[in-house]
């Protein structure tokens, strides 16, 4: 596949499904790096440092997109934002004040 095809490709892709496959994508990660990953090894492989990197960006993603996506593609990422972020906080060995975890300072606490 020739760059010229590649450009064509995502040209007709809307913004609404890149925003959403990039959102999901980082949700997926935030998870897996969280330790809510299938598999035997699962649990050994959080990295609570990569999560909130991961958590941070999808938050500020999710916020700045939602205007432009609208509330019903918005809604659904927002539930899985929230649910990633009251994952960190359960992970956590030592607790962020309310409004300092991961995303908080895009979505507002989560406690």
């Amino acid at each position: 596949m020739q760059d010229d095809d590649l450009t064509r490709d995502i040209a007709e892709v809307p913004a609404v499904e890149l925003i959403n496959t990039v959102a999901i994508h980082l949700l997926s990660a935030a998870a897996v790096k969280l330790g809510l990953g299938d598999g035997p090894d699962a649990e050994t492989e959080v990295d609570l440092d990569e999560a909130r990197k991961l958590i941070n960006a999808l938050a500020g993603l999710v916020t700045a997109a939602a205007p432009e996506v609208g509330s019903v593609h918005a809604a659904p990422l927002r539930d899985g934002l929230r649910s990633v972020q009251l994952a960190f906080r359960e992970a956590s060995t030592i607790p962020d004040a309310p409004g300092k975890g991961p995303g908080e300072k895009f979505t507002g606490s989560v406690v």
